[in-house]
């Protein structure tokens, strides 16, 4: 009786069967540039302990930039990112197995603009050529999404160069310090730099109109990906992160700004918690609301990708091997 007394102690203490169950999952996870509403539905699963529910020990690393978080998942330090669909489509095309498994943002909400001072003088994408402009990090979907504006305006892609800016602070002093001519980013560094009238917007697809200007059509942005060995290793796992996301994704169909606003770190806010609320109402129709991209809007991004990269117009890439849905479709039931 006394060892079973001890052992039911001791099993209190350590709170078995709750918040030490033995079926937790450690899952690193990386991202690029966490503050920014691109990635909300990371914070939101974090904040509402949505991970913890779903019995994930989430490890978060924020690398400033979606292209850093992708190196990260290729070199093994993470075991899961939040990112640009488009990284999916790369690595099929160079041989590697990477899958979305859940779309968190059905519209890229990527703004390009240029510096007030410079108004008069670039007018237009076609005008940004020799000019210096920020994105989070080269090689991330700010960066290809200027670049692909570039290549639609009648310029070539490196005829501008990029600054990495990161996703924080810095993003916005850059701007203000005359660092950079122009800027490809995301809110709240977009709508900071709105709201001071350090910029004047270009391109704009936080709407479903300046998506289809710049693209034609849908273009599914930030999703969950992985590699398909480490689903396959850990299927239950992925199950668990999915579901974790898609509690955040229900969550903000029907949250307030507000609400939004309360619950992320003040630090997000950039000193501003109006501005940061104004920020997230310009956000919300860009989050997807099944998890799931269309056929449409993933063929969308595969043609953005070849336009930028010459040695992917042969490439064979079955986009049904870039969206593995079954995980999601069980989330969102």
């Amino acid at each position: 009786m006394q060892r079973r007394s001890f052992l039911l102690g001791a099993a209190a203490v350590l709170g078995l069967g709750h918040t030490a169950r033995a079926d937790v999952v450690k899952v690193r996870i990386g991202v690029g540039g966490k503050p920014l509403l691109y990635y909300l539905p990371l914070t939101i699963a974090e904040r509402k302990g949505f991970f913890k529910e779903e019995g994930i020990d989430a490890e978060i690393n924020d690398f400033g930039g979606g292209a850093r978080s992708l190196q990260a998942l290729i070199g093994g330090s993470v075991d899961v990112v939040t990112g640009a669909y488009e990284h999916t489509l790369r690595m099929q095309a160079k041989g590697q197995d990477v899958r979305a498994v859940c779309e968190l943002g059905r519209l890229p909400a990527i703004v390009i603009g240029v510096r007030k001072d410079l108004v008069d003088t670039i007018k237009s994408v076609a005008d940004l050529k020799g000019r210096k402009i920020g994105v989070t990090a080269p090689g991330s979907s700010t960066a290809l999404a200027v670049q692909y504006a570039m290549i639609k305006a009648g310029l070539k892609a490196t005829d501008a160069p990029l600054i990495g800016i990161g996703g924080g602070a810095g993003a916005i002093a850059a701007m203000k310090k005359g660092e950079i001519d122009a800027v490809s980013h995301l809110d709240p560094v977009i709508a900071k730099l709105e709201a001071d009238g350090d910029i004047k917007v270009l391109v704009d697809t936080r709407t479903d109109e300046g998506t289809r200007l710049l693209f034609g059509g849908p273009n599914p942005a930030a999703v969950v990906y992985t590699k398909q060995d480490w689903i396959e290793r850990h299927a239950m796992g992925t199950q668990k992160v999915v579901n974790a996301f898609g509690k955040a994704l229900k969550w903000l169909a029907t949250a307030s700004p507000e609400e939004i606003a309360d619950l992320v770190p003040p630090a997000y806010h950039f000193g501003d918690r109006a501005l940061y609320v104004q920020a997230v109402k310009n956000s919300l129709a860009t989050y997807s609301r099944t998890g799931i991209p269309s056929r449409d809007g993933m063929s969308s991004v595969l043609e953005l990708v070849r336009t930028l990269d010459p040695e992917l117009q042969g490439a064979q890439i079955d986009l049904g091997k870039t969206f593995e849905d079954r995980f999601v479709k069980r989330a969102m039931e």
